[in-house]
């Protein structure tokens, strides 16, 4: 009967390796699947028996899972989520702000030249007075659009991060909830492996939005924490992010019963890239161009005053700079006329004592938060230069992090992934095991039946 016994455990265990075999050729291309083998023993024989053995067992449905592929992944994951969420951004800017038709500098430089077009020819000829004033028009027009600009991609941040909160709310309650299902299913010996498959996927999905601290836990459960050390999720206790407020957004983290405020600054991923960006790239930008702005609306409203207009009476200020206007941030004042411009400096129509100071401004020099004290006609040029600078930075980080993931999820799909060619294999070689177990299990029918029939 040992025969008989021993080809029935062979038999049922090439059934359970053959149904493994075939729910990884299943799930070839399910992305995230974790392949599974049956590991075969062989089972011992009885005590004090001169038997070979007992045939063989299944000791486990091995898992091809390596803890340290899955963490790198989880870590490039998060390192491409903040800097892909960034770069285009910057590369809208760079496209905005070096564009010849409607940067700054070029703008400057057409006020400027029509300053020196009337000193060149005539201080009173209404034509060329109606340039200045329709360039510096548009010279405002163009950081009214530049600030535009700013202000839609602060929106669309903010918008964009109170998604990513949504998004990553959601994941961490799936992951808590598929901690509790797995150490259910741990403690009863079901397989769980469809369900750490799951929880692993929304672990990167989480990852993708913010860098984060993973720890195995002896029942099967895994805690999640933000790299700052604030826990998102302790076994089957999750834990809530919330963005709050419009232009100035505050993010809490809610656990157990306590808040904590976060500087999402750090957070990495998706969360941190773009806060980052909010804090040291557009905003300082924002800042750069509102100081340029203002100190050229002081400098040409202030040498207007010192000089006389047409009519002999008092220079008026040309611009109107208002601070934290939406679309209006310069403007030229309203019923500004071409007469206005108080070009002469000594009360004369004719004269351009005043005039020759105007176009001076343009050398001058001005202080830039970004820059320091930059001239005029340099600080637009040097503000893109410094953006251009960040942006490079920033692909070649982007290219190295996709590098590194890609590098990441070769070797995880090298331990974990199913290879076609191997399952094939292992098909054959189960087949055969279990046809060779049938052939066994007929040898020893046969064996009884001849034994009965000596017996007879």
């Amino acid at each position: 009967m040992s025969i008989l016994n021993n080809a029935l455990s062979g038999a049922l265990a090439s059934q359970l390796a053959l149904t493994a075999s075939s729910q990884n050729i299943a799930n070839l291309q399910t992305k995230g699947y974790t392949r599974q083998s049956a590991l075969l023993s062989a089972a011992a024989p009885s005590a004090g028996s001169n038997g070979a053995g007992n045939g063989v067992r299944v000791s486990t449905l091995l898992r091809f899972s390596d803890n340290y592929k899955t963490q790198q992944l989880w870590r490039t994951n998060a390192e491409l989520g903040e800097r892909s969420q960034t770069q285009p951004y910057m590369t809208q800017l760079e496209q905005v702000m070096g564009d010849d038709q409607s940067n700054l500098s070029s703008g400057i430089d057409k006020f400027f030249a029509s300053l020196n077009a009337v000193a060149g020819v005539d201080p009173t000829s209404t034509p060329l007075r109606q340039q200045v004033v329709t360039t510096g028009a548009l010279l405002a027009q163009r950081f009214n659009s530049l600030n535009n600009v700013f202000n839609a991609q602060l929106q669309s941040v903010r918008q964009q991060r109170s998604a990513i909160v949504d998004s990553a709310n959601s994941a961490i309650a799936t992951i808590a909830s598929l901690n509790g299902q797995i150490a259910n299913a741990q403690a009863t010996g079901t397989n769980a492996s469809t369900l750490i498959d799951a929880r692993d996927q929304a672990i990167d999905k989480l990852a993708s939005g913010m860098a984060l601290e993973v720890s195995d836990q002896p029942d099967g459960t895994r805690n999640v924490s933000l790299k700052t050390g604030q826990s998102l999720v302790l076994g089957g206790v999750a834990g809530t992010l919330q963005a709050s407020g419009g232009l100035a957004q505050t993010f809490t983290l809610s656990f157990a019963g306590t808040s904590f405020t976060l500087d999402t600054a750090k957070a990495g991923g998706q969360l941190g890239g773009l806060s980052s960006y909010e804090q040291n790239t557009l905003l300082p930008l924002q800042a750069g161009v509102a100081d340029m702005a203002r100190q050229l609306a002081d400098k040409v409203n202030t040498q207007l005053a010192a000089g006389y207009a047409m009519d002999g009476s008092a220079g008026k200020p040309m611009f109107v700079y208002t601070p934290g206007s939406a679309s209006n941030m310069l403007q030229v004042a309203d019923g500004f006329q071409t007469g206005d411009l108080a070009f002469s400096g000594d009360g004369t129509a004719g004269d351009t004592g005043n005039l020759q100071q105007l176009v001076a401004i343009a050398n001058q020099t001005i202080t830039v938060g970004a820059l320091g004290t930059v001239m005029i006609g340099d600080a637009d040029t040097q503000l893109v230069g410094k953006l251009a600078v960040e942006s490079s930075q920033n692909q070649a980080a982007l290219a190295t992090a996709q590098s590194m993931r890609d590098s990441a999820d070769a070797d995880w799909q090298a331990t974990s992934g199913v290879n076609q060619d191997e399952e094939a294999v292992n098909l054959v070689e189960y087949q055969n095991m279990y046809q060779a177990n049938m052939k066994v299990m007929s040898i020893a029918n046969a064996l009884f039946d001849a034994t009965l029939a000596m017996m007879n």
